[in-house]
């Protein structure tokens, strides 16, 4: 009886400690795709705490926070939805950090010509100068990018673009499977796909871009290390990680 007694006690003392430490970030492509994955592995070599990168549509992002089990410790959202949860009192007090922006750029497939995108006419006419120009589709609600993109090509200096949203995917996973001869796309999903290439972000009086900050959530499990988590991103020398995915930090 002495043992069992014994054996539970040493159990309780040292089970906590046994048990890893983890924090759960609930993220749209737009930062998902854009180097948190690898800062999120670089924080758990260095501190042992583990990292659940939970990627969400941007659609249902602000649904899931409220709803999820377990809740987020950590929010990734676009500025203007951080400060609506913020509003609602969905995040922890202090904890509202810019991170950066992520531009809406121009895709090749590989070895194609890079045309000259530098002002919004020279853009129009590279556009124009395309079989098809895929992007992502704007008709499920569930993606911002696509939707910034399609009122792009809604405008009238883009008028004769013959651009075409995908049925599967993102544009550059489209022009990745030769769909078309140029997408519009999030830079930090251009990236990824050898097949295709960077021509560059468009031009800056366009506003085509995504401004995102992070946050502790108001419901987190582990909001301590969420913290340790949130400088650990934003310190200056997470900047070059950021910026090889496509984020450019504030």
């Amino acid at each position: 009886m002495r043992s069992v007694c014994f054996l539970t006690f040493f159990l309780g003392l040292w089970g906590p400690v046994a048990q890893a430490a983890e924090i759960r970030v609930l993220s749209p492509g737009v930062v998902f795709n854009a180097g948190l994955l690898n800062l999120a592995a670089d924080f758990t070599g260095q501190t042992g705490v583990k990292v659940v990168i939970l990627p969400d549509l941007m659609g249902r992002i602000m649904g899931d926070i409220r709803t999820r089990t377990p809740p987020p410790d950590m929010v990734v959202l676009p500025m203007d939805l951080m400060a609506t949860l913020a509003l609602e009192n969905g995040i922890a007090a202090n904890t509202f950090t810019p991170l950066g922006r992520v531009e809406v750029g121009l895709a090749v497939r590989a070895g194609a010509p890079h045309p000259d995108i530098s002002t919004v006419a020279n853009l129009a006419a590279a556009l124009r100068s395309a079989y098809r120009v895929v992007y992502s589709n704007p008709a499920s609600g569930m993606s911002m990018e696509a939707a910034i993109i399609d009122r792009l090509l809604k405008r009238s200096e883009f008028a004769g673009v013959h651009a075409v949203p995908t049925v599967r995917g993102e544009g550059g996973q489209a022009l990745s499977r030769g769909e078309g001869d140029m997408a519009l796309q999030l830079v930090c999903e251009i990236r990824p796909y050898p097949d295709i290439s960077l021509v560059g972000p468009l031009p800056a009086e366009l506003g085509t871009h995504i401004d995102n900050a992070v946050a502790v959530s108001a419901k987190a499990v582990n909001p301590q290390d969420a913290r340790s988590f949130i400088r650990y991103i934003t310190r200056p020398e997470a900047t070059a990680v950021w910026k090889a995915h496509g984020l450019d930090r504030y």
